[in-house]
């Protein structure tokens, strides 16, 4: 499924991963793409390829402050993902979450446009239940050290749906859970990034707790594609709704399968599980399914190959953002119009 033509689009956190994975697939499909991102957590490289398209253009932006655009759809992206990034700097990610919703929500309301808010199964926190189902309040440790990006989730959630309530906003709030894929950073602390690099270095793969805890991992091709349909809906369905894979796994099974299919002389270590990391993750995708009429096509075995070939040609080229590489697409724009 695919997004109307010739709409133009606003994706807030355009150049991290999802983000950039995002503003491709619109241009592809035939829309006008402004990318909005401050390079906090993001990576330059990942949107150069996309600096020449006429449809493309670049803000370089942070959505703590307020931005004037001119767009018909909002996709906010714009928040650290990982714990690595948003535990450094626990304070800026929870302001991040709200008064970036915030900031964004109000332009939605000033130009009437369509505005989807990318939330996180970290919302379910260490669940009770399984699978996780939308109607699930959660467990989720408010005074944590994840609770930065917890809590600034749910505040958000919370602010979507008010001003759907009380303004008449079309909002969409969608739950993502653990999504893997070309594009990821290498450094991010996320679970297939850490155990991929590891291989492929033939280095130890290190597992954090026995590795019997769960998690189900969606290829971001899948993931884009539940974004879209979503975008799609009739403006009655706000969710939240979960977009993943339902397909769970131990973390060991993942190791392991991670060392065969790079063949990686990589032995496994064990080490002392985090504070709050969550035993099991896994979506109930019914409401998806039903009105999305979206479910994940990519097998484990599939994303992991693509995932492996990308980073593999990275490490290989030994690549890294350079201050060239943000000064060069660093034209600070304020206000955005139709043309």
């Amino acid at each position: 499924m695919t997004t109307q033509m010739n709409r133009r689009v606003l994706v807030c956190g355009g150049a991290g991963f999802l983000g950039s994975n995002l503003c491709e697939r619109l241009l592809g499909d035939g829309h006008e793409v402004l990318c909005a991102d401050n390079f906090v957590t993001s990576d330059p490289r990942n949107i150069r390829h996309l600096t020449g398209h006429r449809r493309f253009k670049f803000i370089f932006h942070d959505i703590l402050q307020p931005l004037d655009a001119e767009v018909d759809d909002i996709y906010n992206l714009a928040c650290p993902a990982s714990p690595v990034h948003y535990q450094a700097d626990p304070v800026r990610t929870l302001i991040t979450s709200v008064r970036g919703a915030h900031n964004m929500l109000r332009l939605a309301q000033r130009i009437n446009a369509r505005i989807l808010q990318a939330s996180t199964s970290e919302v379910y926190g260490d669940p009770a239940i399984h699978p996780q189902s939308e109607d699930y309040w959660g467990h989720v440790n408010p005074i944590g050290p994840r609770a930065c990006y917890d809590e600034g989730k749910r505040c958000a959630e919370t602010l979507f749906l008010d001003y759907h309530r009380q303004q008449g906003l079309r909002v969409m709030v969608a739950r993502i859970f653990n999504t893997y894929g070309p594009r990821m950073q290498i450094n991010d602390g996320r679970v297939v990034s850490n155990f991929i690099v590891q291989a492929l270095s033939n280095g130890p793969i290190t597992i954090y707790g026995d590795g019997s805890q769960t998690r189900s991992f969606c290829y971001v091709d899948d993931l884009i594609e539940g974004l879209l349909a979503f975008m799609d809906a009739p403006d009655e369905v706000t969710g939240p709704i979960n977009l993943g894979n339902p397909h769970e796994v131990t973390v060991a099974e993942l190791a392991k399968l991670i060392i065969e299919l790079t063949g990686s002389r990589s032995r496994v270590v064990y080490r002392s599980l985090p504070h709050d990391d969550p035993t099991r993750r896994c979506p109930d995708i019914r409401l998806a399914k039903r009105y999305l009429h979206w479910r994940p096509q990519v097998s484990l075995n599939e994303g992991l190959k693509k995932t492996i070939d990308y980073f593999d040609r990275v490490l290989r080229d030994g690549a890294h953002t350079s201050a060239v590489d943000v000064i060069a697409l660093r034209p600070v724009v304020a206000s955005v119009s139709k043309t």
